[in-house]
């Protein structure tokens, strides 16, 4: 079975035992989440939401918080003197699908 789900703007496809990465959630490591907005449930039977799935969830435990590899992101504009640098690092959560919910 598996389901897609919608987290910070994305959509993802999991599956029970899963590690996923997705955009920064407020919850500490080892704390358990539910995505509740499942766009779809495959498998047996499928079902499709409109826009969501009534009473389907993802429950999910928190493995780490983290910071993905630095971007750099440097400005220039020719004959004109200018340049500017800067630095990124995106933040980002690894979970681990437990249980699909449908």
């Amino acid at each position: 079975m598996y389901a897609i789900i919608e987290t910070g703007g994305k959509q993802v496809r999991v599956e029970e035992g899963q590690a996923i990465y997705v955009e920064k959630l407020e919850a500490g490591s080892g704390e358990d989440v539910t995505f509740d907005k499942v766009l779809f449930v495959g498998g047996d039977d499928v079902k499709v939401g409109a826009p969501y799935v009534e009473g389907a969830s993802v429950a999910a435990k928190v493995e780490k918080q983290g910071r993905q590899k630095k971007v750099t992101v440097y400005k220039f504009k020719a004959k004109k003197n200018y340049h500017r640098k800067q630095g990124h690092r995106q933040p980002y959560t690894k979970v681990t699908i437990e249980k699909i919910n449908a």
